[in-house]
């Protein structure tokens, strides 16, 4: 990419000379087509792709979002110190905000393709499974003000050599951490040396730099009994202690030098609260308790880690990610919702949902007031607010396609639909493009 570059720009200095100079039509002419075919040779090779790959193909068009739903972003939440969590922004990115800004198309398309990593699950596999259309495969994010360089894979693996990286929460987080191991092993081969019994807790070494990669399943990040199947089918009530943080994590939490967590999602599902071993209630569940909305448990929860965390002596660097938005429509998971967009949202095509900014609001205040304390002990902690970014790209998701070819047989077959996880390749890729960014920027 330098060498390209340094190409255009010693072009356009001959350009000039030739200006300067009044020189012939004729050389201007040579000049600004060398230019052309130069500009065309940089946008195949930095793809990384061949230049006959299909996936460099631009897509046949990219129309503008639809206008349904066009209401305006919520106004800032109350009772949040929103000035320190931009001033925490500015900091983070030295620059500019990176979490607020606009998808725009991106011709030279995805990092990766599904042919090119063996570690994408089937559910999030739309490529294979079918999904017939790829303009979601062509955007980028722009944030305002300022420019967002694509990840660096190499780059990543060499400021990152002898460390050890953890995500740690649902299956988002196992959803993004795919995506880091798929850019990743375009330079070096991804190494998957553990994983528990149902797959759900998985650990990557890269051999060439010695730098492990784990994702940890905690969705409460606190301790919890769970007895649902892959479908999110449940047999009983979620049994979730408030008091108590999640062992799978915190008896590692020493030995990563990096992590992300994050968290909500799961607050929403029918769950018995227990503290110091008593039932404190239960939220939506037929018995006879006490009756708890799920922001109760959420503050509790989060207070209770960012305290352990606030509170330690961890040298490195800690991540928590906001709640990122499904985009289910005219119903949810469990109801028929769907998601058939093909395009992203403007900004201020759409408005969250209730629970999102409920969730959102949880999480501000709490990483707010835990900021002070962490800054106290030295601990390093990074707000990282996706929550807009992925708010704008219903399009994104694997809706129908994450079983294999749905309507192979039957073009009106009643399948589930998927809008909370992401295709891979696909939008999540771009949360490692602005990670990249907040590493490099200090």
């Amino acid at each position: 990419m330098l060498d390209s570059n340094f190409q255009a720009m010693k072009l356009y200095t001959k350009m000039w000379a030739l200006h300067k100079h009044k020189s012939s039509l004729l050389k201007l002419s040579v000049i600004i087509l060398a230019t052309f075919f130069a500009l065309r040779a940089f946008l195949y090779n930095s793809s990384g792709f061949p230049p006959d790959s299909p996936l460099l193909q631009k897509p046949t068009s990219i129309q503008s979002p639809s206008p349904v739903f066009l209401q305006s972003l919520p106004e800032s939440l109350p009772n949040v110190s929103e000035s320190r969590i931009v001033d925490e922004l500015s900091q983070q990115t030295g620059k500019c905000d990176l979490f607020s800004g606009e998808w725009i198309p991106n011709p030279s398309g995805p990092a990766y393709i599904n042919e090119t990593c063996n570690f994408i699950e089937e559910h999030q596999n739309c490529m294979k499974n079918g999904r017939p259309d790829s303009e979601y495969l062509y955007w980028k994010w722009k944030p305002k003000n300022c420019e967002l360089p694509e990840f660096n894979a190499m780059r990543f693996l060499e400021m990152m050599q002898n460390k050890t990286w953890a995500f740690i929460g649902d299956s988002i987080s196992r959803n993004h951490v795919q995506s880091l191991i798929c850019m990743l092993s375009k330079v070096d081969e991804a190494d998957l040396f553990y994983h528990d019994e149902g797959y759900k807790s998985k650990g990557w070494r890269f051999p060439s730099y010695n730098l492990t990669v784990y994702v940890l399943w905690s969705p409460f990040l606190t301790e919890a009994a769970i007895f649902e199947d892959i479908n999110g089918v449940s047999s009983q009530d979620i049994e979730l202690h408030l008091d108590k943080l999640d062992k799978t994590w915190t008896d590692l939490y020493k030995t990563f030098d990096y992590m992300i967590f994050s968290s909500g999602k799961w607050l929403q599902k029918t769950a018995i609260y227990y503290e110091n071993e008593t039932i404190l209630g239960c939220h939506i569940c037929q018995k006879n308790y006490t009756s708890l909305n799920f922001d109760f448990a959420y503050r509790k929860i989060l207070r209770l880690v960012f305290d352990f965390i606030s509170t330690s002596d961890h040298k490195g660097l800690i991540f928590f990610r906001t709640s990122t938005p499904d985009h289910f429509e005219g119903g949810k998971w469990s109801n028929g919702g769907k998601c058939n967009r093909t395009v992203p949202f403007k900004e201020g095509g759409i408005e969250m949902k209730e629970l999102l900014k409920s969730l959102r609001h949880i999480e501000l205040e709490e990483f707010d007031s835990a900021l002070t304390q962490a800054s106290k002990n030295g601990v390093r902690m990074k707000l990282l607010d996706l929550m807009q970014l992925s708010l704008l790209r219903p399009d994104g998701h694997p809706g129908p396609y994450r079983q294999f070819y749905p309507f192979a047989n039957n073009k009106n077959a009643q399948v589930q639909y998927d809008c909370l996880h992401w295709c891979l390749p696909g939008p999540i890729d771009a949360w490692n493009d602005v990670i990249m960014e907040m590493l490099v920027s200090g």
